[in-house]
């Protein structure tokens, strides 16, 4: 089955609506969020946080999978470490940006070792793409 499960599909684009909200805010655009530095402030702390659980729906995979070797493992708690390294960052969207780009690249990399649903890649990018254009408006605000 390649069709994204609708609560997958509901839920994923979901999740978009609190960057959309940071990158907006930065731009002074978002009601009721008048200072511009909340809206990195959204971005920063809720980016590092889907980018954290997202390598934990990999490590899923692997574990799900049966396949806990330590390359699928190691590989899958990336995108946690990364997060953290955003927190001390001095350029802390740049760090979610290169963050999501190589979490798309380990979501690639997974389907080609079999692990995870086969709609996840079709899920995973528009939701990418959506997150980087909010990262980079922000960025630029």
């Amino acid at each position: 089955m390649n069709a994204i499960p609708r609560p997958a599909l509901i839920l994923g684009f979901a999740g978009l609506l609190p960057f959309l909200a940071g990158a907006l805010a930065v731009h002074g655009l978002m009601p009721g969020i008048e200072n511009p530095i909340t809206g990195l402030l959204i971005l920063q702390a809720y980016g590092s946080t889907i980018l954290a659980f997202m390598g934990g729906c990999l490590w899923g995979f692997a574990a799900q999978a049966g396949r806990t070797g330590w390359k699928q493992m190691a590989v899958s708690v990336a995108p946690a470490i990364w997060a953290a390294v955003v927190a001390v960052s001095p350029d802390a969207l740049l760090s979610l940006i290169i963050g999501f780009v190589f979490l798309f690249a380990l979501d690639l990399m997974f389907r080609g070792w079999g692990l995870g649903p086969r709609w996840w890649i079709a899920l995973r990018a528009p939701l990418t793409l959506g997150v980087l254009a909010c990262l980079v408006a922000g960025k630029l605000g």
